[in-house]
């Protein structure tokens, strides 16, 4: 009970922007959560093949990785809050609209603008909550604000099953529009968490005239474009090297526990929603462990301890095991989420924040999509036992070497709160 009273108290110290920000966030995550569950569902029952699902998924993630950057800067230029906005508001009337659409060609170019779209609010979150908190705060702002992400989603995906079949069955609706509805229920809540948005306050920014007379000359070279440069290559290094590691399993785990153990749809459904609970909680451990630690330490250590259980998972033939594996690798290595956020927040200057998210969630998006075909050609070839386990144990390789570049680069810096 003190643990949560100590949880309460630090959420309601966080200034007015962050609760606006973190109550918008969450009504978008709810919304795109439904989106995520049903809109596969959608397209299956207008009676189209599953490739266009495979090109929607597609042309989301390059959409996303083409923008980020450009909104990065964008970001660092005119500003988080109307950045946020204008996102939220095109990204709103593209949810709609793939509500509507029938036919392939709109579906797709739907979806390309959701991901365009999406980038400016993905990317410019980050930074906003960065510019409204104190240093020593942002590991545990960082992690509340991951832990409600986790759990919008979570609320999200179950919401949109339950209204469609609510619809179907109460109301006796095709199936086909029950799932449209839920799809507009959905894109609904996504645009109320505008109502929110707009109640952010834009942070103003200091004249470079009176930062100048304030700063001292080293604080002014921390500014400079060369070095902030060089320290956003060390973090997306890092997380390319994640991201690939990442791309060779996450997206296939459901394949993993069909093909392997020819688990049922609901086993499935039902492990991975305890993974996303799990990743809730243990990012809330995360600040307490950080505090006694140093952020870094806390970080590596989150990643390292990961790595016996995502062997185990490539190793077992027992399916219980293989969840346990499941559900604390995916615990673990999502808990250091946050405390990477803060710790790039902290050591790249307030005018390149918005640059430095962006690269980083671009890099991790590069890696998801380069690794894909690496990692059903090893399925096909090696089969279902000693593929899947050639790819995780490469991905426990490339966490390794991740983790190590990691603490080399930031382990001897001090950090605010350390």
């Amino acid at each position: 009970m003190r643990w949560m009273s100590d949880w309460k108290r630090n959420f309601l110290s966080f200034n007015r922007n962050v609760r606006f920000f973190m109550l918008g966030n969450i009504l978008l995550q709810i919304g795109m959560g439904v989106f995520m569950v049903m809109y596969n569902l959608y397209i299956r029952e207008l009676g189209m093949p599953e490739t266009v699902n495979g090109k929607v998924i597609s042309m989301t993630a390059t959409a996303s990785a083409i923008m980020l950057i450009p909104a990065g800067f964008l970001s660092d230029k005119i500003g988080r809050k109307w950045l946020i906005v204008g996102g939220a508001v095109l990204t709103a009337s593209t949810l709609f609209f793939r509500g509507a659409a029938v036919t392939e060609a709109p579906i797709i170019t739907a979806a390309f603008l959701t991901g365009l779209f999406m980038a400016f609010v993905q990317v410019s979150g980050i930074p906003f909550l960065a510019e409204n908190s104190s240093p020593s705060e942002r590991v545990h702002l960082f992690s509340v604000n991951f832990a409600f992400i986790t759990i919008a989603n979570v609320l999200g995906s179950l919401f949109g099953g339950i209204i469609a079949d609510a619809l179907e069955s109460i109301l006796k609706m095709s199936t086909v529009d029950s799932i449209r509805y839920s799809l507009y229920i959905g894109a609904a809540i996504f645009t109320a968490g505008l109502i929110p948005f707009f109640q952010l306050k834009e942070k103003r920014k200091e004249h470079a005239e009176q930062k100048s007379e304030r700063v001292s000359k080293q604080q002014q070279a921390d500014d400079s474009l060369k070095r902030n440069l060089i320290v956003i290559f060390h973090f997306s290094f890092a997380g390319l090297l994640i991201g690939f590691g990442s791309g060779l399993v996450v997206p296939y785990l459901n394949l993993y526990f069909a093909n392997r153990f020819g688990a049922s749809n609901s086993y499935i459904g039902l492990v991975l929603s305890l993974g996303s609970a799990m990743t809730a909680v243990a990012a809330m451990i995360g600040p307490a462990l950080s505090r006694r630690m140093g952020k870094v330490k806390a970080l590596i250590l989150f990643q390292m301890l990961s790595i016996p259980f995502l062997i185990l998972t490539a190793y077992t033939t027992s399916l219980w095991l293989a969840s346990l594996g499941f559900l604390m690798r995916q615990a673990l290595m999502n808990a250091g989420n946050p405390i990477q956020s803060a710790v790039a927040m902290e050591v790249v200057s307030d005018k390149y924040k918005g640059l430095a998210n962006s690269t980083n969630q671009m890099v991790f998006n590069l890696g998801w999509a380069t690794m894909g075909p690496i990692a059903t050609g090893l399925v096909v070839s090696q089969g279902t036992y000693w593929g899947y386990a050639y790819a995780f144990t490469i991905t426990a390789v490339l966490y390794v070497i991740s983790s190590i570049y990691y603490y080399f680069i930031f382990g001897r810096r001090k950090l605010v709160d350390e």
